[in-house]
């Protein structure tokens, strides 16, 4: 089913919302999950609703919750929280963080789109934030509204480096990546990822090959959904079957199943790492530090929070913010456990990238980078 025609369903999803409320989910541990906050919290509610990959996928909802929980202590805000199990959670958990009266709601990803706009258009009163998205229609069409803040990120940029790297330290010559599903928000990794491989090899006479997206076609390898780990190890042990040793995949939870195929291929003697998206692999997932070469981090905990505070200050504006390299937004992780692995010449390579691309001196274009 392609992506505009699961996003058509939401709509009529938000009649049935009030019927369901009662099963919207927490986020695990979180005491103030439906509410509440920090005693002698001031009135400035704000609420998150993650995607269906909930709030400890070690990925992107996850650093959004880290950015509320920081705005909480921080800003003496109160929260609230409804966690998705699935697309059809996205409407009513909205619905329940409006009845809160919730002063901004942030929703956790482009998966929430159409049930963002549904919901900011028929609540006009009530702000929203949206990470990796815009607000859109029923038939995933992007809208602009006065009260809804697009929070996007040009990963292209800091998955360049990460593809650089990669084709710098493959010792088999091939590196692959897949994605979750193919939605702008994960393809936008792979092109980048695709042309740092493809600027290496010119720079270098190389011919390190990429499984797993072809930048021309725009067209690869999805698992299909953000849940299921068994189909990432699985894709990522054919990828290993090919040859190759280092991977990036771009699917939240899923990518916990890269990480274990990893594990296994290397407990029989091979050598293959990975390279961890959103969030500091290494640290979000230590017991994998070991075989975690670098991650494309996006700052979405620091952005969520700055939203927060400008929302509580009366600073509000539907201004789409981009995280880039030049703002900190995105970036390349520290190598950590692959520091001393990784040669000089190439850490200042990639430097000097990161300053190229910042200086305007190399332009990194995806068809998915944030308008």
């Amino acid at each position: 089913m392609s992506t505009s025609k699961r996003f058509m369903k939401l709509g009529a999803l938000a009649v049935a919302g009030a019927l369901a409320l009662a099963a919207c989910g927490q986020a695990p541990g979180d005491d103030n999950a439906t509410g509440g906050g920090t005693k002698g919290a001031s009135n400035f509610k704000a609420c998150m609703v993650s995607d269906s990959g909930g709030f400890n996928d070690k990925s992107f909802n996850e650093s959004g919750y880290d950015g509320l929980k920081k705005a909480e202590s921080d800003l003496g805000v109160q929260i609230a929280t409804a966690e998705s199990k699935q697309e059809s959670d996205f409407a009513p958990n909205i619905s329940n963080m409006v009845q809160q009266n919730c002063n901004l709601i942030i929703t956790v990803g482009f998966l929430l789109a159409t049930a963002t706009g549904d919901a900011a258009k028929t609540n006009a009163d009530t702000k929203f934030a949206i990470v990796d998205s815009t607000a859109q229609d029923a038939n995933g069409k992007t809208i602009t509204l006065d009260n809804v803040k697009p929070i996007s990120f040009d990963t292209a940029q800091a998955a360049y480096l990460a593809g650089y790297l990669a084709a710098g330290m493959t010792k088999t010559g091939t590196v692959a990546t897949y994605g979750g599903i193919k939605i702008p928000t994960v393809t936008i990794f792979m092109d980048g990822f695709a042309d740092g491989v493809a600027k290496y090899n010119t720079d270098n006479s190389k011919s390190v090959k990429l499984l797993g997206w072809d930048v021309k076609k725009q067209n690869g390898s999805f698992t299909g959904d953000f849940e299921d780990q068994s189909k990432g190890q699985e894709l990522t042990k054919t990828f290993i079957d090919q040859g190759a040793d280092i991977v990036l995949p771009v699917a939240g939870p899923v990518g916990a199943g890269t990480l274990a195929a990893a594990k296994d291929a290397n407990s029989s003697g091979k050598s293959v790492s990975v390279i961890w998206v959103d969030s500091d692999g290494a640290v979000s997932n230590p017991d994998s530090a070991s075989i975690i070469l670098s991650s494309v981090v996006k700052e979405i905990g620091a952005s969520v929070e700055d939203v927060i505070k400008t929302t509580k200050d009366g600073s509000f504006s539907n201004d789409p913010y981009v995280g880039t390299l030049e703002n900190k937004g995105v970036g390349l992780a520290p190598f950590h456990d692959f520091d001393s692995k990784v040669p000089q010449d190439l850490k200042d390579k990639i430097t000097q990238l990161q300053q190229d691309i910042i200086d305007g001196k190399i332009t990194v274009e995806s068809p998915s980078s944030p308008k």
